[in-house]
């Protein structure tokens, strides 16, 4: 499994390693005798027990059936596959096409109360329309899926911007002002995503920023990213999707988010923004 660069990824493996290292000890055993009970070279004890080495889940059964414990095999195979859930590259999540992924992130959807999101690149999900979302996913589609779902996971982006309407949630955009003209489709697509920009930040639950492209900025371009209310931050890497769950790593993001807010223009200029970039193709 391939090291992710957050801190949250990395402090949950250190704590399963803890837990298992505290089950050796609780156990009375040294390494070397639970390596030889799971018939290992003890090095690989030393590894797990470290967070150096990630288990996998017959790895762990092996460990608590060596210390004595095998009732605690269940909790800790879970907190595996919850840190596996915080780093997953692409080939992974999408290893049976793109419906399947679109339809995992609709529970987080369905829960958060207060979205942010800013991007970089292309409008976010939310925001999409159709033929926009059909160009994006068609993109990753031919770029790195096998399996062409593209029809299925555009009705699921599609059937989750019921969000949008639904129940009392707040939600803050953030694009850069190239977003508005950098887009896969044609004119007419592009055209369509700008006016359906302005009927969402028409919606009394929705802020939209556009970030002007000018000298002086104070923070450059960043990745772009989600925030789920506080508990969670996701962020599409090229590699994979990570996601963020330690409190400082999410503050970190939301201080970011602020300083591109303060930005950003909002009103009667971001729609000489959206307007300008809307003549453009024509």
């Amino acid at each position: 499994m391939p090291r992710s660069p957050s801190s949250s990824v990395q402090q949950a493996r250190q704590a399963l390693a803890n837990r298992l290292r505290e089950l050796v000890k609780d156990s009375g055993l040294e390494g070397q005798q639970v390596a030889a009970l799971c018939g290992w070279h003890p090095s690989k004890v030393s590894r797990i027990s470290t967070g150096r080495t990630q288990p996998s889940e017959d790895d762990i059964r092996a460990w608590c059936r060596a210390c004595g414990a095998e009732d605690r095999t269940g909790d800790l195979i879970a907190s595996l596959r919850a840190v596996d859930g915080m780093w997953v590259s692409w080939r992974r999540m999408e290893s049976t096409g793109l419906r399947r992924a679109q339809e995992a992130r609709l529970p987080l959807y369905e829960r958060t109360r207060w979205f942010r999101a800013y991007s970089p690149g292309l409008f976010p999900g939310l925001l999409q329309t159709f033929g926009y979302t059909e160009d994006v996913l068609r993109a990753v589609q031919r770029r790195r899926v096998a399996v062409d779902d593209v029809a299925d996971a555009v009705a699921v982006r599609m059937e989750r911007q019921s969000v949008l309407r639904e129940g009392q949630r707040r939600f803050a955009f953030l694009v850069e002002e190239g977003v508005l003209g950098n887009g896969l489709g044609d004119a007419d697509t592009q055209a369509e995503q700008l006016d359906h920009l302005l009927m969402v930040a028409a919606l009394p639950n929705a802020s939209v920023g556009v970030i002007p492209v000018r000298l002086g900025r104070v923070r450059m371009p960043v990745e772009g990213f989600w925030i789920f209310d506080t508990a969670q931050v996701n962020v599409e890497l090229v590699s994979g999707y990570l996601t963020i769950t330690q409190p400082s790593e999410i503050k970190a993001y939301a201080d970011t988010f602020a300083t591109l807010a303060e930005m950003a223009v909002y009103g009667d200029k971001a729609r000489a923004l959206l307007a300008k970039a809307r003549d453009s193709l024509t």
